[in-house]
């Protein structure tokens, strides 16, 4: 299955998961960066989409993306998002990020953040515009943490 095809496989593959529990939309669907982008639009069901700390949002992606590695397609990066939550909280995310990076930098000490691996990604790349802060992660899966410090030189 190569790009196109597997770009539309998922697409179809989520509007019929999704019309299984009664929500019928048409997800929008675009590539960035070898991976597939699906936007469901805003409906009565978002937060059961979304679900607790995102995770039923995490189920979805992780069933398209088996599906599509089940049929040996050549995309199987997916990213779900349901009325623009993922944007929006890594917006504020953003935001909280650069008041942390604020307070390590007036403070002088390190800041361990436990963030799942997508907002831990957000916080590397709004510290990388600062040449003073340094980003790296330790621990192994839900006990990874990002260290955010002060480079001293």
């Amino acid at each position: 299955m190569n790009k196109d095809e597997s770009i539309r496989f998922a697409t179809k593959y989520l509007e019929d998961l999704l019309s299984f529990f009664g929500v019928n939309v048409a997800v929008d669907s675009t590539l960035d960066d070898e991976v597939i982008q699906l936007a469901i639009p805003s409906t009565s069901m978002n937060s059961l989409l979304i679900g607790k700390e995102a995770n039923n949002l995490r189920a979805l992606q992780h069933i398209v993306s088996m599906a599509l590695t089940s049929r040996e397609a050549e995309l199987t990066r997916v990213n779900v998002d349901v009325a623009d939550y993922k944007r929006q909280r890594a917006d504020r995310l953003s935001e909280q990020a650069e008041k942390w990076i604020h307070e390590v930098r007036a403070t002088g000490k390190t800041k361990i953040l436990n963030l799942n691996a997508a907002d831990r990604r957000i916080v590397h790349k709004v510290a990388q515009d600062y040449s003073d802060i340094k980003t790296h992660s330790e621990g192994e899966g839900r006990e990874r943490q990002l260290y955010l410090e002060k480079v001293i030189d």
